[in-house]
């Protein structure tokens, strides 16, 4: 459990924010990273023309929503700015479902797959709109949707920027991988379950480290359901929301990694069988 718990103290995961603190965050670090671009021509216009693709798809849906709503557009980054983007879109969400819904997933799949912050506005926004059930499928399934396009791209283009990016993390990851490699699936639904490690992180390494896409995809449908649940229903008293950070509190923390740790107890009783 330990040796889970491990990479906390370097990474701090901001829950569907996708933000990654590093230790070296000084202007001569952040330079000699820019100096060093890892991509090459190549893999920079495959990742240019990928980004073209969703952004030319997002926005043919934009411009097919009624000229009244464009300008009520905007992503939202703080709760008051949620809280103004929700009584602008109640109505037009009851009037255009089927339209809403398409804007919101897409919406949500590009900003997954492209690493963009404030998906977890959009969790809470599913919430506010459209209840507990209705908003958890809708979360659950594009969490997942941009996790896997989020994969592979990685896969085709993310090795020399996550070695260039995290070279220990992602070394600390594939030791962790390489020795549960047996029970792969339960560890990876402790990671989905638990903030040990960002999502983020996970949906650009796994593919690095060799995590098969059954796996992984199995074990994110299943474990950001815990966490859907707490960010949509935390969106139907979203009045009463002051800040992002009061939706995982201690409480909060500690069921995620009860229900986590029960994820794994299966790999622990086998080990200790095994020494026993």
């Amino acid at each position: 459990m330990h040796s889970v718990m491990a990479p906390t103290r370097n990474l701090i995961r901001d829950e569907e924010l996708g933000t990654i603190s590093d230790e070296d965050d000084s202007p001569s670090g952040k330079r000699s990273k820019l100096d060093r671009f890892p991509l090459s021509r190549w893999e920079l216009a495959v990742s240019l023309g990928v980004f073209l693709v969703f952004s030319s798809g997002l926005f043919c849906i934009y411009i097919t929503m009624p000229a009244a709503e464009l300008g009520k557009l905007n992503l939202p980054r703080s709760i008051s700015d949620l809280r103004l983007l929700k009584d602008n879109l109640a109505n037009y969400a009851n009037e255009y479902p089927a339209q809403f819904v398409l804007g919101y997933c897409a919406t949500y799949i590009f900003m997954q797959t492209f690493m963009i912050p404030g998906t977890i506005f959009m969790s809470l926004l599913a919430g506010a709109l459209f209840g507990v059930v209705k908003g958890v499928v809708l979360v659950v399934f594009n969490a997942t949707a941009g996790a896997t396009s989020c994969f592979f791209l990685s896969k085709l283009i993310g090795r020399p920027l996550i070695t260039w990016l995290w070279p220990e993390k992602l070394r600390f990851f594939q030791a962790e991988i390489g020795k549960r490699r047996d029970k792969l699936l339960n560890y990876m639904l402790f990671l989905r379950i638990t903030p040990t490690l960002p999502n983020l992180f996970i949906n650009l390494a796994s593919p690095i480290v060799d995590v098969p896409f059954h796996v992984f995809f199995l074990a994110t449908l299943v474990g950001l359901i815990p966490a859907a649940y707490i960010t949509v229903r935390a969106g139907l008293a979203i009045g009463d929301l002051k800040s992002v950070k009061d939706l995982y509190d201690f409480k909060t923390l500690s069921v995620l990694f009860l229900i986590g740790f029960i994820s794994i107890l299966p790999t622990i009783l086998k080990r200790k069988k095994i020494y026993e």
